[in-house]
């Protein structure tokens, strides 16, 4: 019987290790600068103003996806949710985060400086809103990446052009 339950362990390990192998082969590695970011306009899910540089993946798709995020000063997104879990790092500048179905900017909100770290978990409400500085950050989780306004007057898709 251990001899079974070796076997089984080896087997499980040998492909576990050819299945990383070949994720990792159709995973190009990245090594990537600040100056060496390539931006352009965020998608309309955000407020105008803000812009993106992929870093990694297809936030689009369902897979795992990095990307830059740089909003101006005093820059806001209303309360949204997503589907999944979102992770930011904060590189540049400041964030302010809050949780709830309005962005209100009062003491119960949490700033975070250059290296700070906030997880939202998925379909949690929640704002966020840049100071007079601005904030660059780097966002990344599992896609595909969305935006559900609590409000849906708030969201930029449904605005007028």
């Amino acid at each position: 019987m251990n001899r079974t339950i070796a076997v089984i362990i080896t087997g499980t390990v040998v492909i576990a290790g050819a299945s990383a192998g070949l994720w990792a082969q159709a995973h190009g590695q990245v090594i990537q600068s600040p100056t060496e970011a390539k931006w352009g306009p965020a998608p309309p899910m955000l407020p105008p103003g803000a812009e993106i540089a992929v870093v990694s993946g297809d936030p689009g798709k369902p897979s795992a996806y990095a990307v830059r995020l740089k909003f101006p000063a005093n820059y806001a997104i209303q309360a949204h949710s997503h589907p999944t879990d979102e992770n930011v790092v904060v590189t540049t500048g400041a964030l302010t985060f809050g949780m709830g179905d309005k962005l209100v900017k009062d003491a119960t909100n949490r700033t975070l400086s250059v290296g700070g770290y906030a997880l939202m978990p998925a379909s949690m409400n929640h704002f966020a809103y840049a100071g007079a500085g601005g904030a660059t950050i780097v966002l990344y989780g599992q896609g595909p990446v969305e935006f559900k306004y609590v409000n849906p007057g708030d969201d930029p898709r449904n605005k007028k052009k």
